[in-house]
């Protein structure tokens, strides 16, 4: 895994921390040190695996910001079999289901992760049970 660094805020710049980039937010156009945010993919998760003691002030966290180094982290989903290839990279679809009371809702549509986004398929599992009866599998995807 490659090591690469950005800032959160101090609350979460723990070691073992694990976050989700949503992607900028406004505010944080006029950041002197945006790009060291930006340059993260929207929808991928990561893990703290290092904090320096260099602060920032922060137009978003009133405590301000830290430098922390970070690994991009493989994440789990559930997808539609027949787009589940080992190896591929996919446009990732949600799919068109309402049960949002189902135990997979938030597998089937993973935070951050946007309609259309690309990702790479890591590997395939097992079948998913699904309520809507759709044929999905669990994959884990970078």
């Amino acid at each position: 895994m490659m090591t690469m660094l950005t800032v959160v805020g101090t609350s979460l710049a723990k070691k073992g921390q694990e976050i989700i980039f949503l992607g900028p937010l406004s505010e944080c156009k006029v950041c002197k040190v945006k790009n060291i945010c930006f340059h993260l993919e929207k929808g991928s998760h990561y893990k703290v695996i290092g904090v320096r003691d260099v602060m920032h002030d922060c137009n978003v966290h009133e405590e301000g910001v830290k430098v922390v180094e970070i690994e991009k982290l493989p994440f789990k989903a559930i997808m539609d079999k027949k787009k589940a290839i080992d190896g591929s990279t996919i446009a990732f679809e949600s799919p068109s289901c309402i049960e949002r009371g189902c135990e997979h809702y938030l597998l089937c549509n993973p935070p951050g992760l946007g309609s259309k986004q690309k990702v790479k398929i890591l590997s395939v599992g097992g079948k998913a049970e699904c309520a809507a009866g759709m044929s999905r599998v669990l994959v884990t995807l970078e």
